[in-house]
């Protein structure tokens, strides 16, 4: 890895940014034998999967933006032989509730139990919530086996896989606002909750909109590698982009950090890329950017109406213990998975329309994920009981923080809300459990889309680099070249993108890098 130059003046693929798309095509490209340059515009690569000590004196290590891994196909962790464990977590999820009074919770549990049957049976009444929540589940669980296979293959056509799949459970999740099947298979307003947050993190949505964004959100969330399990890399994200680092730089890729790209000029033989004042040849240029980003890259007029808009708050904490419950669950268990937090069905939709009338929700809907339960070594040298939590808040446009006038206030709201939420089911408040770091300052680090956008480059603040795309093809769509059976076409043959703004990106999975790697290959 070096600093701010390439050593060379051309090369067969440059690749701008080396965030974990960028660096899975170095890697294929570069075992491949192509010449392969990777230029990053900050002084580390990993994008928004890295691992970072977030607080002074503490040595815990948080995976500061992006906190779980589920669409990194297992063949591109084989194929590049990366050394990279993923451990499952023993809580699939735990919904506090308190009902008549009474403080409860719906535990999932993973693999689900008897517990799990209990705890429907004792927030619902009865046994239908939980048998309407296994029908449901295993049909998304047909679809998600047949959809998962062809992310690593040229983009399927629609009609291929509606073919192949129950036509209830197509028209559910592609055809109709994902709305309504929730409200028609569930009726309890938790459970209902429940399935519908997997639609709405990082997709401001109603879930009876039309556009059926939340519909994708949804399937995106269910497919990773046929189960849809979210899994905890041990060591952090930065322990995933730290593999995919070495796999590329081991195959020969040269991997540049300070590089700042400020623009791409396609021509008939390839294009070319300026970088620190000088000028780079590429016979394909990658782009791993978001296509608004790269728009600008490419000297194109960008209307101020397209830019993505993120949605979300991120807060990241470290706490001398784990707090008790009102609920009387045991932290462990109930820290161990997705802890929601106000995502009840009527909630989420409260919060939308909150938020779309300008107003930071009133009750804010959120999860809550406790990674050092799954792995401690994240922590490092630290006093017995600690522990992280990571907070991802739902329904908080970056439109809300646009102000610049109003945008700390709001976030100081934002994040209030957010730990409130916590503490509402909480014997311990959050405040009596927090760490303190080396100036004695609460260790709580939160993240507006504002910030992700000055961290990260990410317009908008939008994790997903804009709205997701169905993982394949309409039917009329031409597929004819390689990067277009690829899902990663642009309007510039030497131009392709290899990030979540690729056909099939989004989330850390590595698909946009691997899907435009096998586009250039194709097309020697």
């Amino acid at each position: 890895m070096t600093n701010s130059l390439p050593s060379r003046s051309g090369y067969d693929v440059v690749i701008v940014g080396g965030g974990h798309n960028g660096l899975t095509a170095a890697a294929y490209l570069a075992r491949a034998g192509l010449s392969v340059a990777v230029l990053e515009r900050l002084d580390r690569t990993g994008g928004a999967a890295v691992s970072a000590q977030a607080f002074p004196g503490r040595p815990a290590r948080l995976s500061r933006y992006s906190y779980l891994v589920s669409l990194l196909p297992q063949q591109v962790v084989r194929e590049l032989g990366l050394d990279l464990r993923l451990a499952p977590r023993v809580t699939a999820s735990y919904t506090p509730v308190v009902r008549d009074g009474v403080p409860g919770g719906l535990l999932v549990e993973r693999p689900e139990g008897a517990a799990t049957a209990a705890a429907f049976r004792s927030v619902t009444g009865s046994d239908t919530e939980y048998e309407a929540w296994r029908a449901f589940y295993a049909e998304v669980g047909d679809l998600a086996g047949v959809v998962a296979p062809t992310l690593t293959a040229p983009l399927p056509r629609a009609s291929e896989l509606r073919a192949r799949v129950d036509s209830g459970i197509w028209r559910d999740l592609v055809e109709r606002p994902l709305g309504e099947a929730v409200e028609r298979r569930f009726a309890d307003d938790t459970v209902r909750g429940v399935v519908a947050t997997d639609a709405l993190i990082g997709t401001f949505a109603a879930m009876r909109d039309a556009s059926l964004v939340q519909n994708r959100c949804f399937l995106y969330h269910l497919i990773g590698n046929g189960t849809g399990e979210w899994q905890v890399p041990v060591g952090g994200m930065g322990a995933v982009t730290g593999a995919l680092a070495t796999a590329a730089e081991d195959a020969g890729a040269e991997i540049v950090t300070g590089a700042d790209v400020t623009a791409i000029h396609p021509d008939a033989e390839g294009a070319e890329v300026r970088v620190a004042g000088r000028t780079v040849r590429a016979r394909y240029v990658l782009a791993n950017v978001a296509p608004w980003v790269l728009a600008g890259l490419l000297g194109e007029t960008r209307d101020p109406a397209d830019k993505p808009v993120g949605a979300q708050l991120k807060v990241n904490l470290l706490l001398d213990r784990l707090p008790r419950l009102t609920s009387g669950e045991d932290p462990r268990v109930a820290f161990a998975g997705t802890l929601h937090l106000g995502e009840g069905y009527r909630e989420l939709e409260t919060a939308y329309a909150e938020a779309a009338a300008g107003r930071v929700p009133s009750r804010l809907p959120g999860e809550v994920y406790c990674h050092s339960l799954t792995d401690p070594t994240i922590l490092g040298d630290v006093a017995e009981g600690t522990q992280t939590l990571t907070y991802f808040g739902l329904h908080l446009p970056a439109t809300l923080f646009d102000d610049p006038a109003t945008r700390a206030r709001r976030k100081a709201e934002a994040v209030a809300r957010a730990i409130a939420s916590l503490d509402e089911h909480l014997v311990d408040p959050v405040e009596s459990v927090v760490a303190r770091d080396a100036d004695g300052a609460p260790c709580i680090e939160a993240k507006i889309p504002q910030d992700i956008e000055a961290d990260l480059n990410m317009p908008g603040g939008h994790i997903f680099h804009g709205d997701l795309a169905w993982p394949w093809a309409d039917d009329d769509t031409d597929l004819s070249g390689p990067a277009a059976r690829w899902g990663v076409a642009t309007d510039h043959p030497a131009v392709l993108l290899c990030g979540s703004g690729a056909r099939r990106g989004g989330a850390v999975s590595g698909l946009g890098g691997h899907n435009a790697a096998r586009a250039v290959l194709e097309s020697r």
